[in-house]
């Protein structure tokens, strides 16, 4: 989570400050790195599975509108917002609502895969974690293709924690073969076929970035964040850059690429001079271990890591 975070807000400064060099250095003089609606959104989904060990929709929701309407400058995309109220006015569950947008069709932007790394770290073993990250995506993206996406990261996560724990090396070709066999959409079967090519044949991140997108429909951004990392999978700092400086929306890029990489590589591995100054870092740290002892709670009682 705190990688996701950085990444975030690194990657913000970098729309502005495009440079390697140049945005280090602004990195170094800021006071506080400032996070975006990605890590929001996050807190809030760690938030409600804590309260919840596990997953209650109507929570999640609930808990999404209580941070928008606290924090709405937070740079959040229509859709959200527009759930909300629709929501508020038509007295909707969250699920109808967010499945009402685009004439119907629900959303297939990449907002449900930014802010999904706590649904890998609490349902990282679990067989469920497919049907658990369509239950987190849909209070807000109900496409099957967002869905898809939001379900690869939180998998990728989960892979991604058992790898480092066993501190096994990153096989990127097989990584990405188990993503393939845990999709469930061609639209995302796809871009991951193009991805096992590209890091199969060593492709620097100009090709892969301009074969595999980084716009703000998942399956635009996803794979290139996941390129980010399988190049760089023991280097936080270079999985972050490569990231979020290659252009597209680059917050988001580093939000999904870092989750990964902090599930693979710990806290320790995070630079100290970066994560003393993201906003609200105890925080979202704490939030991290409660999810973990949550689970670790749920998991003794028998509960298994079910929904609430």
């Amino acid at each position: 989570m705190v990688g996701s975070a950085l990444g975030d807000a690194i990657g913000e400064l970098a729309f502005a400050t495009p440079d390697r060099r140049l945005l280090e250095r602004r990195v170094q003089e800021a006071l506080i790195l400032r996070y975006t609606d990605d890590t929001a959104m996050s807190i809030g989904l760690a938030e409600s599975i804590i309260q919840n060990a596990g997953l209650d929709s109507r929570h999640l929701g609930d808990t999404f509108r209580r941070n928008y309407n606290r924090e709405p400058w937070r740079g959040y995309a229509s859709g959200p917002p527009t759930v909300f109220s629709l929501v508020a006015a038509r007295d909707l569950s969250y699920e109808q609502a967010a499945a009402s947008l685009f004439g119907g069709s629900g959303s297939f932007g990449n907002g449900a895969a930014m802010r999904n790394g706590p649904v890998g770290l609490f349902y990282h073993d679990s067989p469920e974690l497919y049907e658990r990250s369509r239950q987190a995506s849909a209070v807000t993206h109900s496409h099957p293709v967002g869905v898809d996406g939001a379900a690869i990261l939180a998998k990728a996560v989960a892979l991604a924690l058992e790898e480092g724990a066993a501190r096994r090396q990153i096989s990127a070709v097989r990584f990405v073969e188990e993503l393939l066999r845990f999709s469930r959409t061609g639209e995302m079967q796809a871009r991951l076929e193009t991805l096992r090519r590209l890091v199969g044949a060593g492709a620097d991140p100009g090709e892969a970035a301009s074969s595999l997108g980084r716009g703000v429909a998942v399956q635009d951004s996803l794979p290139f964040a996941l390129y980010a990392f399988l190049s760089h999978p023991e280097s936080f700092e270079e999985c972050l850059f490569c990231a979020i400086l290659n252009g597209g929306d680059r917050d988001t890029l580093g939000a999904m690429a870092c989750a990964v990489a902090g599930a693979r590589l710990g806290l320790a591995s995070i630079p100290e001079r970066w994560r003393l100054k993201l906003e609200n870092h105890r925080r979202i740290e704490g939030l991290a271990a409660g999810l973990w002892d949550a689970r670790e709670r749920s998991v003794r009682k028998g509960g298994g890591t079910g929904s609430g």
